[in-house]
């Protein structure tokens, strides 16, 4: 267990979360709110507001995670999802954040390629916690 700089033990949730986030969502105040969140807790975010915008930079930005909502205009987040998992190099971790909740809709995150669902609003303590379990097990895959 990692301690501060006094020597005590520090809990995984007061770990900063070292990793890169994409959050896409159409709704701009829900995207940055995601975003400006996870940036209180040491994440490094970038924000898109459609699938085209965040597909055409997902290679620059390299994330080790993307947050998406699934009921976007053009490019909704199961297309996106599908073409994240088509591309070379990258194995993010694929999260849905939607207000859709129903068996039909899961079923098609499985098939499109997402690894969790959050229905909105999310408990950002269970956000944060499943974004820490894949940055534990990014850190114990390196060493």
């Amino acid at each position: 267990m990692s301690q501060n700089s006094q020597g005590t033990p520090l809990s995984s949730e007061s770990m900063p979360l070292l990793m890169r986030v994409l959050v896409v969502d159409d709704n701009r105040d829900a995207a940055d709110s995601t975003a400006d969140l996870l940036a209180l807790f040491g994440a490094e975010t970038d924000v898109r507001y459609s699938g085209a915008d965040a597909i055409a930079d997902i290679t620059t930005l390299r994330p080790h995670a993307c947050i998406l909502d699934l009921t976007m205009p053009g490019m909704n987040g199961f297309e996106l999802a599908k073409r994240i998992r088509e591309l070379e190099g990258t194995k993010p971790l694929i999260v849905a954040l939607t207000a859709l909740d129903d068996v039909a809709t899961l079923d098609n995150e499985v098939e499109s390629g997402f690894d969790v669902h959050f229905t909105k609003p999310v408990d950002y303590r269970h956000l944060l916690l499943e974004l820490r379990n894949h940055m534990n097990r990014m850190e114990s895959s390196v060493s």
